[in-house]
């Protein structure tokens, strides 16, 4: 193997790792009139996780003292600074 070889072998080993790692969606997209069933459903959910997109889910979460359907509203996850579990809502 010559040096020119390994460089490249280890170029490619940095890209496929790049691609697999994927971060949140970005504000453009997810603030794109592209419709939810064009969206993967990874940055579907980031869209939803960062209250950028309706949740269509038939879940209920308590906030406060009252319990709020979670259908057809924007509300941003815990992880983004919301109120809304991760854990327990769609």
């Amino acid at each position: 193997m010559r040096i020119r070889d390994i460089v490249q072998e280890e170029e490619s080993k940095k890209a496929r790792k790049a691609r697999r790692q994927r971060g949140k969606a970005s504000v453009a997209l997810c603030r794109s009139s592209k419709p939810d069933s064009k969206l993967g459903a990874s940055n579907l959910a980031s869209c939803k996780a960062q209250g950028l997109r309706a949740r269509d889910t038939d879940k209920t979460q308590k906030k406060g003292d009252t319990r709020v359907s979670l259908d057809n509203i924007k509300a941003k996850s815990e992880k983004y600074g919301g109120w809304v579990s991760p854990t327990r809502a769609g």
